[in-house]
């Protein structure tokens, strides 16, 4: 299940429904409106697979990694944001929610660097 942090602007949100990628966005469809931080985490461990996508850079940190989810730091313009968001998914290292699981991600321009379970040092990844 691909979810959109609540800060994800609307009009990125309908691209993505218009490429015919499933999404549900906190506050909309999954959670509720006004969430905070804290309380996204243990709502991702309510949903079967999450991956999780936000534009706040306080979710790409190590200790946030966990087998039964993805997190996705979006750093790039908000409104660039669908199509990072179509790029990261259809990435050979991505594009099944098994090899997602346990990641915890900061996608950019220049590629995607990634922090996976059981491993100390963060990766980085070239766009293909």
């Amino acid at each position: 299940m691909i979810i959109l942090d609540e800060n994800f602007p609307d009009s990125q949100r309908l691209i993505l429904a218009g490429w015919r990628i499933a999404v549900r966005q906190i506050g909309h469809n999954i959670g509720r409106e006004g969430m905070q931080d804290d309380e996204i985490i243990p709502l991702l461990h309510q949903v079967t697979r999450p991956t999780f996508f936000t534009l706040d850079a306080d979710f790409f940190h190590p200790a946030l990694r966990h087998p039964r989810y993805c997190l996705v730091f979006l750093d790039v313009d908000q409104y660039e944001a669908a199509t990072f968001v179509r790029r990261t998914l259809r990435h050979s290292a991505f594009h099944v929610a098994a090899q997602r699981m346990g990641c915890v991600l900061r996608v950019a321009q220049p590629g995607i660097t990634v922090w996976r379970m059981r491993q100390d040092d963060k990766i980085q990844i070239a766009w293909t």
